[in-house]
């Protein structure tokens, strides 16, 4: 709650201005307020009840400071704004909110509506509340103390909301009256404004399109289903046209699924009893062609992942029946324990399906990767894509491939495996290539120079081996231009080599006689004075143990020392005085 206390603290000047009074009368950017309001105060992930609590903040703030109480924590006395009062554009944004606030109660209650299918009723009584706050809205606009813009997104707005509830409640006629009113205006509004305006209203359009061609379809038009097919995959028809639009395809694919009854895969036909495995075999050479034409890396990526999640789910169900199989052989006292089921058959091919997608995936990633590697850095302190992003996707094609390998039915299939070793051999030396390019950053050059000549001992054994296997390279990375980037890189090498050894290793202190330009001296780390310097040799001070001191058997002394004797009285006296001491 302080966040978001803190967050409309931030945006409230913002809409301040944009709620200013021009000189065509009172204005209120409807459609930038709300699409400003819910990014920053929930929806960006789905969030509705976040948002709800929001517009009612808002409500209280704007009641206070306009003094439009509706009258105090003991009673409620009810107000209503008039064209009479609309001296402040702040009083139009005051109904806004309230078509907001019951807009977001009714999406909230929709999510909640999957597990509770009676909370529809509410749903679809606070979205009629917030159709009709916004029919007020537009009445209040229809003032001439409005200026025109606001009077058209006005009505846009109400258009919306009308269309949102007849698409509810199925009127499917009327919802795409309201929608196509809703979609011309704004489509006026974009070509009347700046660029930053259109942009904001060409949004709305692309948001209710689906809408328009969900309710087309239903009223007869049988082209709308592909175009909505197409929407789907490219990621169009968000929030509550996305469980529309998959229960439709579903749909439609089911009628389609009903003719189908066999898959023909590796010379063996294998029949398709399963609902679910039948929808998504007839719709895999749809999405095929949708990601062959993608017009942008995001969209493919998008496309890839719809794929692999449709194929995992078929998978997960193809599964399931091959448990109530295994249970109802074992229950039985015959059968054909030597050959693989269809069941089973069916089962390889779908993961057949999911691993092929998945090499293609990272392969369209790694070529992706590899045309911004040969780009120069725009910004040194943003970090590039490096060598090792790359091999991490090789490895995981590679990883793909071993599992190709050991699928069930096919372990005598020969020109099978043959194909996936071919495939193996080019995706290990492009993977190798690019460990070699991970030594050269680090100047680590013979190290470098050895994975290149793997590099070609793999291209050249992959050249050999492709004779006998007709258009088995068809999809595969060209392996005649890796060789000639190995040699160029093998050149390329050589010379960094001796030139690291002699001039680029040698700091600029040392070679001050030498004019080169050098780029790096001006770069973040300019190699000035060799760092930490090296050692030096030194003379030492010697160190001398006498080790024979303990074997010398010294001479008797005791001619030498003096002899203590008899001093006499006189030492006697001495020595009482003390004198002798």
């Amino acid at each position: 709650m302080a966040g978001d206390k803190q967050n409309e603290a931030k945006v409230s000047p913002t809409d301040e201005n944009k709620e200013n009074q021009s000189d065509g009368g009172l204005g209120l950017e409807i459609l930038q307020i709300i699409k400003e309001s819910q990014q920053q105060h929930g929806l960006r992930h789905g969030d509705y009840q976040r948002y709800r609590g929001y517009c009612s903040r808002r409500l209280r703030r704007l009641r206070k400071t306009l003094g439009f109480r509706m009258g105090n924590r003991h009673k409620f006395i009810g107000k209503k704004i008039t064209v009479e009062m609309l001296s402040d554009s702040r009083y139009l944004l005051l109904v806004l909110m309230e078509a907001e606030r019951a807009w977001s109660y009714a999406m909230q209650l929709k999510q909640e509506a999957n597990t509770e299918p009676r909370k529809r009723f509410h749903l679809l009584a606070r979205l009629r509340k917030a159709a009709k706050h916004s029919e007020k809205l537009e009445k209040l606009c229809e003032s001439h103390r409005v200026d025109a813009k606001t009077k058209l997104e006005a009505q846009a707005y109400t258009a919306y909301l009308t269309g949102m509830v007849e698409f509810e409640l199925q009127e499917w006629k009327r919802a795409m009256e309201a929608f196509n009113k809703c979609k011309t205006i704004y489509e006026k509004l974009a070509s009347a404004f700046t660029e930053e305006m259109a942009a904001l209203y060409r949004q709305r359009v692309d948001e209710i399109s689906p809408n328009i061609r969900y309710c087309a379809y239903n009223i007869g038009d049988q082209n709308a289903i592909n175009d909505l097919m197409q929407m789907r995959l490219t990621g169009g028809g968000g929030g509550m046209m996305a469980e529309k639009l998959e229960s439709l395809i579903t749909q439609a694919r089911t009628k389609q699924a009903a003719t189908m009854s066999e898959v023909e895969w590796r010379g063996r036909s294998v029949p398709v009893k399963i609902d679910k495995a039948r929808i998504f075999l007839l719709g895999l050479g749809d999405n095929e062609a949708a990601i062959a034409q993608a017009s942008n890396e995001e969209t493919k990526e998008h496309l890839y992942e719809t794929l692999l999640a449709e194929c995992r789910d078929t998978i997960q169900a193809v599964r399931e029946e091959l448990k109530s199989e295994a249970k109802q052989r074992e229950r039985g006292s015959e059968g054909d324990s030597g050959k693989v089921s269809n069941l089973q058959f069916l089962h390889s091919y779908l993961t057949y399906i999911k691993l092929c997608t998945l090499v293609k995936r990272n392969e369209s990633m790694a070529h992706t990767l590899q045309a911004k590697l040969k780009e120069p850095e725009a910004d040194e302190n943003k970090r590039g894509p490096r060598p090792q992003d790359l091999i991490r996707l090789y490895d995981i094609i590679l990883q793909s491939l071993a599992e190709l390998s050991t699928l069930q039915g096919l372990e005598d299939d020969h020109t099978f495996q043959k194909e996936v070793s071919l495939k193996t051999l080019v995706y290990k030396a492009y993977r190798c290539f690019f460990i070699a390019q991970s030594y050269v950053l680090v100047k680590k050059w013979s190290e470098a120079l050895v994975l290149y000549e793997r590099v070609l001992k793999y291209a050249k054994e992959v050249q050999s081996k492709a004779k006998n296997l007709n258009n088995s390279l068809k999809d595969l990375p060209d392996v005649q231009e890796l060789i000639a980037e190995v040699n160029a890189e093998k050149y390329s090498l050589q010379a960094a080599a001796i030139l690291g050894e002699s001039t680029f290793s040698t700091p600029l202190c040392d070679r001050l006689e030498t004019f080169r330009l050098d780029s790096t001296l001006v770069g973040k780390q300019p190699n000035l004075v060799q760092f930490p310097p090296d050692f030096q040799p030194i003379p030492c001070k010697p160190l001398f143990f006498d080790l024979a001191l303990n074997h010398v058997a010294f001479p008797p002394l005791d001619d030498k020392v003096e002899q203590k004797g008899k001093g006499g009285l006189t030492g006697y006296i001495k020595g009482i005085f003390g004198f002798g001491s």
